[in-house]
């Protein structure tokens, strides 16, 4: 049998490896890693936003769920107003009940819920103790831009 029968014609499908008739013209084979390369690009900047995203609305719901520490302020609502165009929120002031002679000290608060906002504006000019939870180290200012949060309000008889 002569050589050129064993490696077989193009047209039977018989040829050998670096005998195809078109393996000078067929382009090179991509490499496999740049296939993983691309796929691990993507997974790492999907990972990249949505990890802070995650984390940031995990702090938020601890912080926001614990307080710090809870009490009461006695003295007179001064103000109260909705402020905010994205995430309003209820701000107001409370004017201390302090010794005579000294000087007056205003605490500033806020307050998440509007039922409590509506007892807090009813009671501007009376004498008040307003129920507190402290929260601290919320991550943004979206849900009150003071720490502490208004949970009850109780008009005070006036000595």
């Amino acid at each position: 049998m002569d050589e050129t029968e064993n490696q077989g014609t193009p047209e039977t499908g018989d040829t050998q490896a670096g005998n195809s008739p078109n393996a000078a013209d067929a382009p090179p084979a991509a490499a496999p890693w740049r296939g993983r390369l691309k796929k691990w690009a993507i997974i790492g900047g999907v990972v990249a936003v949505i990890a802070p995203i995650l984390i940031l609305s995990a702090w938020t719901a601890i912080t926001l769920s614990y307080s710090y520490s809870t009490g009461y302020r006695a003295g007179f609502v001064q103000k109260i107003s909705k402020k905010g165009w994205v995430c309003p929120t209820w701000e107001g002031e409370l004017q201390l009940v302090n010794l005579p002679g000294a000087a007056p000290e205003r605490w500033s608060f806020s307050v998440r819920d509007d039922i409590v906002a509506a007892a807090v504006q009813s009671s501007i000019g009376s004498r008040v103790a307003l129920e507190y939870e402290e929260h601290r180290g919320v991550p943004t200012s979206c849900f009150g831009e003071t720490d502490y949060f208004i949970v009850g309000v109780r008009k005070v008889a006036e000595p």
